[in-house]
């Protein structure tokens, strides 16, 4: 056992029934309640006063302010107390508090990296007893046996020697260099997709970008740390080449065409295309594939090499807006000027439609019923659909169209008999 962990539970044990015990629990309580107060005071004072762009620090920051104010608390009492009695409940407690802070901290940085989801939960939980356990060695004196009989299974890769130490070790070293890296690329996509100069597109295109050089550099600093040769990565590489060449081309396709997507911004995050059979409106542009919501409710994931390959109608202009078209017939007899300034005000009045840009209504031809007629308007937010907005805009027509009398046609036909009168004569003919 380690000394020192074997020195701890002998003070502890020599001063469970004395006087330096109660004082020790003292401490350590009161410690802990003047660390909730100064968390308590800390998070009123900042709340609502930092900027957006500080908040992830400040969370982290809260996570760990309560154990580590305890801490320091508590590791100064034991440095003042060590001069008449022993300390080591004050010991065991600062481990404890640092144990709490580092699981606080890592299952901060999950929650902040990833969405929440049921396997991050498990992820979390996982995280906590490996602290715990780990920390239970520690204080019984079994982790250093732990280290050394890990050590002593050697065995070599290639013609280096290493054991299971340094596995776990190298491991432990990729993971936690990962996460550090996946934490600083979400503080630098978050600040990305904040800024208003930047294209939807070119945001998406640079986060991604940035996630990806970070996991980078963090593998291979994790690699670098642990000793091995990043020069074997080439061979990887090559070989990760052939096989996206040969056996992953629409995968590859798929990624390739997505980043094309995102910087030619032919299509956009909100607008409203038609892609095969499928309607609807862009809800995610990923690096593989497209989430297309229909207007029905249902989303649709499209490859990226679909949009690249195939036709794709975008009802969305720039400005994101979108035209919507009402055929209307109405009577011969009509006054045009009169229909034309009804359809014209129905569309101005609704509170969807553009005001900004012509609402136009035009004749389109003299059917066989009636004169066809065609009001043209745009809205702003096409991706709301417009079957109730053309419900609205019908049912106010055909009120007003009332009101003044305008008849909306329905087909009709005329049947005329030719020769008449040698019909008659035939029937009287054959009357007996």
């Amino acid at each position: 056992m380690n000394p020192e962990i074997e020195l701890i539970w002998q003070e502890i044990l020599a001063d469970f029934s004395t006087p330096a015990a109660l004082w020790q629990l003292a401490i350590i309580a009161v410690s802990v309640v003047i660390a909730f107060a100064i968390n308590g005071a800390l998070r009123a004072y900042f709340l609502g006063r930092l900027p957006e762009n500080m908040k992830p620090v400040l969370g982290a920051i809260n996570r760990i302010l309560f154990p580590i104010s305890a801490f320091i608390m508590v590791t100064i009492a034991r440095y003042v107390c060590a001069e008449w009695m022993h300390v080591g409940m004050l010991r065991v407690a600062s481990r404890l508090l640092i144990a709490m802070a580092v699981i606080r901290l890592l299952v901060y940085g999950l929650r902040y990296i990833f969405s929440p989801s049921g396997w991050l939960k498990t992820l979390e939980s996982m995280l906590a007893w490996g602290v715990w356990i780990i920390l239970a060695l520690h204080l019984s004196g079994i982790l250093p046996e732990i280290a050394i009989a890990l050590e002593e299974v050697k065995f070599n890769i290639g013609k280096n020697p290493v054991n299971l130490l340094i596995i776990l070790q190298g491991m432990l070293t990729v993971v936690a260099t990962i996460f550090i890296a996946l934490w600083l690329s979400r503080l630098v996509e978050n600040k990305l997709m904040r800024t208003d100069q930047l294209n939807i597109n070119m945001r998406v295109v640079l986060s991604k970008l940035v996630r990806v050089v970070f996991i980078f550099l963090a593998v291979l600093i994790a690699l670098s740390a642990v000793g091995l040769d990043i020069t074997l990565l080439s061979v990887f590489g090559g070989a990760l080449g052939v096989g996206l060449g040969f056996g992953l081309q629409k995968i590859a396709s798929n990624y390739v065409s997505g980043f094309i997507i995102l910087v030619d911004r032919s299509v956009q995050i909100g607008d409203l295309i038609t892609v095969d059979v499928h309607y609807g409106v862009v809800k995610e542009l990923r690096s593989r594939y497209m989430t297309l919501r229909k207007l029905d409710g249902t989303e649709v994931i499209i490859p990226n090499e679909m949009m690249i390959t195939e036709v794709v109608i975008n009802h969305t202009s720039a400005e994101h807006r979108g035209r919507i078209q009402m055929p209307i017939q109405v009577a011969y007899d009509s006054d045009l000027e009169v229909v034309i300034k009804l359809m014209h005000s129905v569309a101005e009045k609704h509170p969807r439609t553009l005001k900004t840009s012509s609402t136009d209504v035009f004749v389109k031809g003299f059917g066989e019923s009636g004169i066809d007629m065609m009001l043209s308007f745009w809205v702003a937010d096409p991706e709301e659909g417009t079957a109730a907005l053309q419900s609205e805009l019908y049912q106010q027509i055909w009120k007003l169209f009332k009101e003044h009398n305008i008849g909306i046609p329905y087909p009709q036909r005329e049947i005329r008999i030719l020769n008449s009168s040698a019909v008659s004569a035939d029937k009287s003919v054959s009357q007996p």
